[in-house]
């Protein structure tokens, strides 16, 4: 596990836009004893060597959840990382079929790193930035060895860049400048009751991306885990609910870009990494925050279920303009998902980074 986590490390010493993840966060998403998305997926990793050296990695996984859901034969792959060697590329891709088409899948999709609601895509436009949290980089050869492999698209995911000190659009600011229904109420989480709003968050997202492709729910399990590993970068400020006559509705969360504080620190923590990073996120403060969860139920009609999007855009933009943020990240978004993107783009969004699922029969 060590040589599989490290191989990125190597193939991207030069890259200077790559950000090494932390080694505590890797191992902790890869191994079974700490990730929830064990409890309902089986996952396979495989190592590519050239005598002792590892030059390429790949992981296979089956999402029972997601069979159940879609009541179909589609495996997954993800972790993809090579060297620019189409023989290494191959080689993988054939031992991730091999181990999905014994276990009676017919079709892979990925790469998903390892469900579909973590790290989703290959970057295939925008290397010229870094990576937000939780958001992948790969190297630019990569794209077109998978291609070579025999892999076609499936979908492509994009991430959309904001410049918060901008002004609203006139037709944006008359929309939310409405008057609103009395029941409406429009706050920030209440950190009293961290875990009950995050479980509220998650029945609205569930319900909310329900008919997305790919879609898979998130389970209490991956809802806990997520609250815990989440609580020190969630500022309430940045955290917006939506209810109507009390209920929940429609939520946003924009969290501090960890990737921003931790470019320098090589993926160690230890011994003086925790210290700076700490600094960094409470003290000093970063420039860029990432919107990586964001719905409203579908349930909520007409109006209001156009308007409230740009309702908590809006405070979300409010609140990390007086906290000292420039960028906000709101990713990712299916390209066919048509609604979000004019919200995105309405507000003066542009689209910087596309992610690509690939798709092969096994």
């Amino acid at each position: 596990m060590d040589r599989f986590i490290a191989l990125p490390y190597r193939l991207h010493a030069s890259d200077p836009n790559w950000v090494p993840p932390l080694l505590m966060e890797r191992r902790e998403t890869l191994s079974p004893k700490t990730n929830p998305y064990f409890l309902h997926a089986d996952v396979m990793y495989f190592l590519a060597l050239r005598g002792d050296n590892v030059v390429g990695r790949i992981s296979a996984q089956i999402d029972h959840a997601g069979l159940e859901l879609r009541q179909d034969a589609t495996g997954h792959f993800g972790l993809l990382a090579a060297e620019d060697d189409q023989g290494v590329v191959d080689a993988l891709f054939a031992a991730a079929a091999d181990w999905l088409r014994s276990r009676g899948m017919v079709r892979m999709v990925g790469p998903f790193n390892l469900s579909i609601n973590e790290e989703t895509g290959l970057l295939v436009e925008g290397w010229d930035r870094p990576p937000m949290l939780m958001m992948g980089h790969d190297l630019a050869y990569l794209g077109p060895r998978v291609e070579a492999a025999g892999l076609v698209k499936a979908k492509d995911v994009y991430a959309y860049l904001y410049d918060i000190q901008d002004q609203l659009p006139k037709a944006v600011r008359t929309m939310i400048e409405r008057p609103l229904p009395a029941d409406l109420r429009v706050r920030m989480l209440d950190m009293a009751r961290y875990d009950q709003e995050l479980e509220s968050i998650t029945s609205i997202f569930n319900n909310a991306w329900s008919g997305n492709w790919g879609f898979v729910p998130l389970s209490a399990a991956e809802t806990k885990q997520m609250a815990k590993s989440l609580k020190l970068l969630i500022n309430p400020r940045l955290a917006w609910i939506a209810e109507v006559g009390g209920r929940p509705v429609a939520f946003g969360v924009c969290l501090p870009n960890l990737n921003e504080a931790i470019a320098d620190l090589g993926g160690k923590l230890f011994p003086l990494g925790i210290i700076k990073l700490l600094w960094r996120l409470k003290v000093k403060g970063v420039k860029t925050a990432r919107v990586p969860l964001m719905g409203v139920r579908r349930d909520v009609g007409g109006w209001l279920q156009a308007v409230l999007p740009f309702l908590i855009v809006d405070n979300m933009r409010l609140e990390a303009r007086k906290l000292g943020y420039q960028w906000i990240e709101l990713s990712w978004i299916l390209e066919d998902n048509r609604p979000m993107r004019r919200i995105i783009e309405a507000i003066g969004s542009n689209r910087y980074k596309t992610y690509r699922l690939y798709e092969r029969a096994v």
